[in-house]
């Protein structure tokens, strides 16, 4: 390849329509490397759908949820296609929530790496997971194998060319505990960053997200209860589906909390109406009882400038302290605490807009656009090319390798 030509890259995701994890960044990210003058072709490996959608030649889904052959249909794609680089945008549950076929999954980057340059971006780790608390592991045997697989299977991933990660802590883990030399910083990023919508009229407390393991909903319909008495209109919008460890639980909760007025779920949320659902909200909730990774709807909280109400626990904290975002802290399933915390923002309106100009700038310091911008000059220099990038990467903490 000739010094400084444009690459062809491919990008191994889930995709939207598919309502896979991962798939809106997976959505962001493949539209930030479109947009480079280095990349001349980008190819998008993507998990298959239950339904015939017209779609863009570039996406070719060819992997489905718990197929334990995934990782050979994705290497047998990419011998086809011949990309000069590809990029594993993965979570160690995006292949399958069945435990073989999500470790088998795993060892797609290891056998890409034999042909060509191999990148993941891994956006969470074992070691910073609670298998129980996320309903991987429910007894300690269990547990304890999966302890011991995750192990192995971060080895494997490590086999790539380079592994990002979206947090400092996870990159200080990788060289610490597994002596990695190949792992480096790319920040989650924030999507597409505009102007702030105006403050919904009625106090408004959304959720965004995939229910029902680590992220409860009951602690937020007890709080909206407790709200009403003081706020008589204020409304609750359950935006998102049940985790795949979770099925039917937001089906239960609905029924539950039935007698509750001005709580609305809303089921998926298509991509095009991911705005909208941001905009109408005055803050957002987080009722979370661990984390499993940078928070992808903290930077779209930031994206439109919205509040956040959250528990200052795991990578939630660790946003807060390295990223600059803000927000109103609870304790992690304490009605009382949450309560008062969403009505400190709720009837004051300054401070739900101060919070949220604050996470607009947060997000708008760093965007997809730069995070693309960390690939390609890693992958060029590993081509042995030298380019100007279209925006120099912003210096990050632990981002060398």
């Amino acid at each position: 390849m000739q010094k400084g030509m444009p690459m062809h890259i491919a990008l191994v995701s889930t995709f939207p329509p598919s309502k896979g994890t991962l798939n809106e960044y997976g959505f962001h990210f493949a539209r930030a490397l479109e947009k480079k003058p280095e990349v001349s072709r980008l190819s998008i490996i993507a998990d298959t759908l239950s339904e015939n959608v017209k779609e863009a030649e570039n996406i070719h889904r060819v992997w489905s949820f718990n197929d334990a052959k995934n990782a050979w249909k994705i290497n047998k794609k990419l011998d086809e296609l011949n990309p000069d680089a590809v990029i594993f945008n993965l979570q160690f549950a995006s292949f399958g929530d069945q435990r073989i076929p999500a470790a088998l999954g795993l060892l797609a980057p290891w056998m890409s790496k034999r042909k060509r340059l191999s990148f993941t971006l891994l956006h969470n780790l074992f070691e910073t997971v609670d298998l129980t608390n996320a309903g991987y592991a429910k007894n300690p045997v269990i547990k304890t194998a999966m302890n011991l697989a995750g192990n192995a299977f971060t080895r494997a991933l490590l086999k790539s060319d380079l592994i990002a990660t979206t947090m400092p802590r996870y990159v200080d883990i990788l060289r610490e505990n597994y002596g990695a030399k190949n792992a480096f910083l790319a920040p989650h990023g924030s999507f597409d960053v505009g102007h702030i919508a105006p403050l919904p009229e009625a106090p408004t407390v959304m959720t965004f997200g995939k229910f029902g393991t680590y992220k409860k909903v009951e602690v937020l319909l007890e709080a909206h209860a407790q709200l009403q008495k003081h706020l008589p209109d204020v409304r609750l919008v359950i935006a998102g589906s049940d985790s795949p460890n979770a099925k039917g639980y937001l089906e239960t909760a609905q029924k539950q909390y039935s007698h509750l007025s001005n709580v609305e779920f809303t089921g998926y949320v298509a991509e095009e109406d991911v705005p909208r659902i941001f905009s109408e909200a005055t803050v957002v909730a987080f009722p979370y009882e661990s984390t499993t990774g940078s928070s992808g709807v903290l930077h779209q909280a930031g994206q439109f400038g919205r509040a956040a109400v959250m528990p200052e626990i795991g990578d939630l904290a660790d946003l807060i302290a390295d990223e600059g975002y803000k927000a109103l802290s609870f304790k992690p399933g304490d009605v009382a605490s949450l309560t008062a915390a969403l009505y400190e923002l709720l009837s004051n309106r300054a401070k739900a807009q101060e919070l949220g100009e604050a996470n607009h700038r947060a997000a708008s310091g760093i965007t997809l656009d730069d995070v693309a911008d960390w690939y390609l000059l890693h992958i060029s220099r590993l081509l042995g090319q030298t380019w100007t990038l279209t925006a120099q990467p912003k210096p990050t903490a632990s981002s060398t390798i």
